[in-house]
């Protein structure tokens, strides 16, 4: 995007504003949520209060579907003879950025859309999505756009009058605006956002639902930690299972997260406690029954399916021409069962003395090991943001003392200096100047402890 000068809307004043013409999926991959979100080129005239779009020209281009498009609204008043000097620079960095042999003739014929929501019906119609879907994605869309730019104080009532449209789809859109915003560098629109589905969790009925799914996902979770502590046996495991049978969300919870521990011995024992219970219990524990079978076999074949793509995964990786490159592209991909496999496949290299194999494996581990710890310091570097004061600070550097070493010490560095080269990074380049001098201060007293 860049920053220009333009006449607001409404009172034709000039305002400084950010512009982006060119949606190019080869180079940018969230430029089609960030068109789609209705959030592009959206403007605040300091003169008059205006918050809406500015009319500019636009340019998408979608390689894997071979799509160009153009867009001049009518309200920017471009004569058709200035159009194609307005998109052509566009079109020609479109081509510049392609590879050569990705360069086909749909370039050369781009096709003009009328109107805006004519844009958004094409791009979708591109995916296979119906008019009845891009309606109702345009309506949820409109939605976000309406509840965000409602004050805080008329927030809740607003997201109660439009109950009826806050669903599944509506999370989603505004997640796929978080993440689009927050890759963006755009911190002050990805607070802005967070704090709206924060306020629809809070007063619409299906986000209360998430809030209360939530809820019961994090007791199961608490509920089978407490229990891990204190030994996880067959017979706790059935305690802890009939007590969270009134609860879909907790019973699938602890099936998933202990599989492992529903076997023959467990079935055997819940057998037993129906065999010997009273009628009342027993139509309770019959149901139960079932629905843990229904549940174990759904984790069964997602686990069944989950192997196969993690095998998969990992026979890509090893064909590839660049072992580091290609794990480190697919490390989104990778789950708990990739990482198993990944073990087993090391110890079949081992066991076969195949050093050629062997080799590309432990380049996987590396680059998984160093994303981990990566993670580790980027969770470690949000929680000292966090800290309402050095008290606090100085509390959670001394309970990840583990972690501050002299990598953790090389990333916070890096990290400094590039929030400090940023200009409108301001605000957090002085808060991780100041915690990075806080580290600092903490390692080298550290070390001078380890040496008395």
């Amino acid at each position: 995007m860049v920053k220009t000068s333009a006449a607001c809307p409404k009172c034709r004043k000039p305002i400084t504003v950010e512009i982006q013409r060119l949606f190019d999926l080869n180079t940018d991959p969230e430029a089609k949520q960030k068109l789609l979100s209705g959030m592009a080129n959206m403007v605040n005239c300091p003169h008059c209060g205006y918050q809406g779009p500015l009319p500019t020209p636009i340019v998408y281009h979608d390689p894997d579907n071979e799509l160009l498009l153009t867009f001049f609204p009518p309200e920017a008043g471009i004569p058709v003879n200035q159009q194609e000097m307005t998109i052509g620079p566009l079109i020609k960095k479109i081509v510049d950025d392609l590879a050569p042999e990705k360069r086909k003739a749909y370039l050369f014929r781009p096709q003009t859309m009328l109107t805006q929501q004519r844009l958004f019906e094409r791009i979708l119609e591109a995916d296979g999505i119906t008019p009845e879907m891009i309606k109702a994605q345009q309506d949820r869309l409109n939605l976000i756009q309406r509840l965000a730019m409602a004050s805080a104080e008329a927030l809740p009532t607003s997201i109660t009058q439009e109950d009826a449209l806050v669903d599944e789809q509506t999370f989603l859109i505004l997640n796929r605006l978080i993440e689009a915003s927050a890759a963006a560098g755009d911190e002050k629109s990805t607070q802005h956002l967070a704090g709206l589905q924060q306020a629809l969790l809070e007063h619409s009925t299906f986000g209360q639902q998430i809030a209360q799914q939530n809820r019961d996902t994090q007791k199961a979770i608490s509920d089978l930690q407490a229990l891990s502590q204190k030994g996880l046996t067959h017979e706790g495991l059935l305690e802890l299972v009939i007590n969270a049978s009134d609860s879909e969300v907790q019973l699938m919870t602890i099936v998933s997260m202990a599989r492992g521990g529903m076997d023959y011995a467990f079935f055997q024992l819940l057998s037993d406690r129906l065999e010997n219970s009273k009628d009342g219990e027993q139509e309770k524990l019959i149901a139960l029954r079932e629905k843990l079978l229904e549940m174990t076999h759904e984790v069964d074949e997602a686990i069944k399916e989950q192997a196969l793509e993690a095998q998969k995964l990992l026979d890509e990786i090893l064909a590839a021409e660049k072992t580091n490159e290609a794990a480190q592209a697919a490390l989104p991909k990778m789950t708990q069962i990739f990482v198993d496999l990944l073990r087993q496949e090391l110890g079949k290299a081992k066991q076969n003395n195949d050093q050629t194999k062997l080799a590309k494996l432990q380049v996987i581990v590396e680059t998984i090991q160093s994303a981990s710890a990566t993670g580790a310091y980027v969770e470690l570097i949000e929680a000292l943001l966090r800290a309402p004061d050095e008290a606090s600070l100085n509390t959670i550097l001394e309970e990840a003392k583990e972690v501050i070493d002299d990598e953790f010490m090389q990333f916070l560095y890096g990290l400094s200096n590039q929030m400090e080269s940023q200009a409108d990074q301001a605000e957090i380049s002085a808060q991780i100047q100041r915690i990075y001098k806080a580290v600092l201060r903490f390692s080298m007293q550290k070390n001078l402890d380890q040496s008395a």
